[in-house]
């Protein structure tokens, strides 16, 4: 555990301004640097950088925090990573709580994992090298020239993909470890080589194929996928002095060996979980962050060669299924996602089985549907990369894709009634599974439509009145999710009322209003909590802002600075958005200015409280009145006549 002075030290240190200026522009406003929000697509600049507090907000997205922060949100790190990474570009030692024989074994890990980047490093820049240098590179070239990425404008793509080759051969690369003094046992457990099964030694994994390197949200190369070439003919390898890839007879068909497989991959290890990898994210994550959507396709050479084309928001799970750790890294970027899958069986298989993971993780999943028999790549080739760009701007609920696969795809008009009705209960349990009320609205809509249509072409009657009883069903109010759902939408309208809504009185919300602008000047200028006149000024507020501005003037006292996180933590979630958009672009620049605005808005406080004690006892002395109690209306007008003066009287 990084210790929290190392922590405070980087943030102290970090020049945030220079940080985030490194990818956007920002320009000098007031207190703070304004420019175009990173994380969001915008045309008007709502993005603020506080060099005094070291903190950013944007007002467009609401994305906030501080140096840390924005690493971890920038280049999707975890928060020691991101510490660490600032640490180095600052000059701060990390300092971490542990024994020192729990600081020797770290740092004994941490060189061991070192080194297995260092030898995948080594692997990338062979395989790049043999791609041209290689006598046999030109197969790899020549599968890169079949899908048009062998001219000038595709040699970006090839760069940022590390695509390479991999010799034909034995041990081309086990040679070239050797030379280099790469760990023999470290290429093993990174999958990069594999023990003889007879002898000593090792051979190497990926022989005589295309290979892309597959890096992690930092840009270290953390795997390999290696795509199969046709064979060399019998007079290349001679002439190279390599026996032919020809496999030995069989008297037996049955017992031939299988063929070798069109994609291997990198097996995993301490730093590579294929389950917890995204290929391409790396490289598109600036993209998706711009387009506000990342394209999910299949395979690697969809992602290479529409990036290629400048469709560069693509990704690809890498040879398993979309999992939930997947779908969380892409959620670091953007909150929607267009599956854009083969068109074939598997891709629409594919398409299914995304939906539990878009859920899981909270990202809106869209649907792109390409020809049948084709993937993007295809499309891409033949029709052009705008084809693909139309696809995916036609892209459509995922939800309503599947009902409209169900109800309208493949065979239903032709199929059995038994059939009719398995594909209407499956429409059901999707509508009964969907915990989003507004999104379960639509798309009973839409089945809704469907159902018509299918009526009004005489299609199946009895199953789609079968078809609309189920929907009815599963949108009850018991139905499945509901009730869970509800709350969560009540909830979420509480926090967009800031917590003022219900039965306050009809003035509360300008209260509320008039005691944030108090709060808002201590926080741009927290030197006045040390003024002698902003003490009774305050004795005014209530409820949540008066904790806040408590919690402020108690930050400010014990350590005569704000640090943004930390007095966040301390205040009410009610006013943390006003809160947010403060810390990072104050109103007021100047103290004389922002106290005169303060007790200005700490008077309209004070006579309108003062206007709610009158009200009380004059309603008070009208009872009073109304049961002849001479003695008790004396007392109350007194009163009434003390505290007149005493208001009058105090200093405004």
């Amino acid at each position: 555990m990084i210790a929290p002075e190392t922590v405070a030290a980087v943030k102290e240190r970090t020049n945030i301004v220079a940080l985030i200026g490194e990818n956007t522009r920002l320009q000098k406003r007031g207190r703070s640097h304004v420019g175009l929000c990173p994380f969001h697509k915008e045309k008007t600049p709502s993005f603020h950088v506080n060099a005094e507090r070291g903190f950013f907000h944007c007002f467009g997205c609401g994305v906030a925090g501080t140096a840390v922060d924005y690493l971890m949100k920038l280049e999707g790190l975890d928060f020691p990573e991101a510490v660490r990474s600032l640490a180095e570009r600052c000059g701060v030692v990390v300092e971490e709580n542990r024994t020192p024989v729990e600081r020797a074994a770290a740092e004994r890990r941490r060189r061991e994992i070192d080194d297995l980047y260092a030898l995948n490093e080594l692997a990338a820049a062979y395989f790049e090298s043999a791609l041209e240098r290689h006598p046999l590179g030109g197969h790899a070239r020549a599968e890169l020239a079949k899908r048009g990425l062998d001219g000038a404008e595709a040699a970006p793509a090839l760069a940022a993909f590390r695509v390479g080759y991999a010799p034909f051969g034995w041990d081309g690369l086990a040679a070239h470890l050797r030379k280099e003094g790469g760990s023999v046992s470290a290429a093993e457990q990174l999958g990069l080589l594999v023990p003889r099964k007879r002898g000593p030694g090792h051979y190497d994994r990926f022989r005589h194929r295309l290979m892309f390197a597959v890096v992690d949200l930092r840009g270290r190369v953390v795997a390999f996928s290696g795509r199969l070439l046709a064979d060399p003919s019998a007079d290349e390898c001679r002439a190279l002095g390599l026996a032919p890839n020809v496999p030995p007879p069989v008297a037996n068909p049955a017992e031939a060996p299988a063929p070798a497989a069109k994609y291997i991959n990198s097996p995993e290890s301490p730093i590579y979980a294929k389950g917890h990898t995204v290929f391409g994210l790396y490289q598109a994550r600036q993209a998706i962050r711009e387009r506000g959507r990342a394209v999910l396709v299949e395979g690697n050479f969809d992602v290479l060669a529409l990036h290629a084309r400048g469709l560069c928001e693509v990704v690809a799970p890498l040879g398993t299924a979309f999992t939930v750790e997947q779908a969380r890294l892409i959620k670091r970027y953007t909150p929607t996602v267009v599956l854009m899958f083969d068109g074939d069986a598997a891709g629409r298989k594919a398409t299914v089985a995304a939906r539990q993971p878009l859920a899981a993780a909270g990202l809106m999943g869209k649907v792109a549907v390409m020809p049948a028999g084709k993937d993007p790549d295809d499309v891409a080739r033949t029709l052009g990369v705008q084809a693909v760009e139309r696809a995916v701007g036609a892209a459509r609920g995922l939800l309503d894709h599947l009902i409209d696969a169900a109800l309208r795809g493949e065979g239903f008009s032709g199929s059995s009634l038994s059939e009719k009705q398995q594909r209407i209960r499956a429409v059901a349990d999707l509508l009964s599974s969907e915990n989003d009320p507004e999104l379960r609205s639509m798309a009973k809509a839409y089945a809704d439509r469907l159902s018509a249509e299918l009526v009004i072409d005489g299609k199946a009657p009895a199953s789609l009145g079968e078809l609309e009883r189920l929907i009815e069903r599963s949108l009850s109010p018991a139905g499945p999710g509901r009730a869970e759902a509800s709350g969560r939408v009540a909830g979420a309208a509480g926090e967009r009322t800031g917590g003022l809504a219900g039965p306050a009185s009809r003035s509360a919300p300008r209260v509320a209003e008039i005691g944030l602008r108090v709060l808002g000047v201590l926080l741009d200028q927290p030197e006045l909590c040390d003024d002698p006149d902003i003490g009774e000024a305050l004795t005014d507020l209530d409820g949540d802002v008066a904790l806040g501005v408590a919690a402020l003037r108690e930050m400010w006292d014990s350590k005569r600075r704000i640090e943004p996180a930390e007095l966040l933590d301390l205040l009410p979630s009610t006013i943390h958005p006003f809160a947010v958009g403060r810390l990072a672009a104050p109103a007021w620049d100047a103290i004389a200015e922002a106290k005169t605005e303060l007790l200005e808005n700490a008077a309209k406080l004070r006579r309108r409280a003062w206007s709610r004690e009158k009200a009380h006892l004059v309603d008070e002395l009208s009872r009073a009145g109304a049961v002849g109690d001479q003695a008790a209306e004396d007392d109350l007008l007194r009163e009434l006549l003390r505290r007149s003066r005493s208001k009058l009287g105090r200093r405004t």
